[in-house]
């Protein structure tokens, strides 16, 4: 993706934002400009079609999260620091774009999916590997046991932050930086604690 200036990025920063809080690709240009603060004659100087804006919201999709990726590569971190920082990026980026799996969901649906679809799927795909694979040596867990934990994880960093801003809640705990890192201790811990629980039900 090209070097952005300020206003293309608060422009795409704030299409990604509506996409995820309205639950769909098909978001109007005014509410775009409207929310970035911007005339729609500025979008239509820095993307020249609504396709192209699309386009370059995905891909500046796919960038935030290869950035959600970086720690769990990282290994200069311990697996547990790893999985922490995961998850406060994630979270993150769930507060300045709500719904963050509505593109991931329409890139898996969509019947002809192009170039950029299948990138956020590719994407998608390997955070979800590393994660497992940082999940199996911080937890000590076989492979099968890996849905668990992961999706434990995935649904408590994603949907709480999720519909609190879809709410437009404005003083939720979450949404304070040391209380959610707190919350994401609590939640590694509850986590650390399924082995067992898996292994009673076997």
């Amino acid at each position: 993706m090209r070097e952005l200036n300020s206003v293309e990025e608060k422009i795409l920063d704030r299409t990604l934002y509506l996409i995820g809080k309205t639950g769909t690709l098909s978001v109007p240009v005014r509410a775009i400009a409207k929310e970035a603060d911007v005339n729609v004659a500025s979008i239509n100087y820095y993307f020249r079609s609504k396709e192209e804006l699309i386009n370059k919201t995905k891909e500046f999709y796919i960038e935030n999260v290869e950035s959600t990726i970086e720690p769990l590569e990282d290994d200069t971190l311990t697996d547990m620091e790893k999985l922490k920082a995961f998850s406060e990026r994630v979270m993150d980026y769930c507060i300045r774009f709500p719904g963050i799996t509505i593109l991931s969901k329409e890139a898996r649906i969509a019947k002809n999916p192009d170039s950029l679809f299948k990138e956020i799927v590719r994407v998608t795909e390997n955070m979800n590997q590393l994660l497992d694979q940082v999940l199996a040596r911080a937890f000590k867990l076989s492979p099968e046991d890996i849905e668990v934990p992961h999706t434990i994880l995935i649904a408590s960093i994603v949907h709480p932050l999720e519909r609190i801003v879809a709410e437009d809640k404005t003083d939720h705990y979450l949404l304070d930086q040391d209380r959610r890192s707190g919350y994401i201790d609590v939640v590694i811990k509850m986590i650390g604690d399924l082995p067992k629980h898996l292994n009673a039900m076997r």
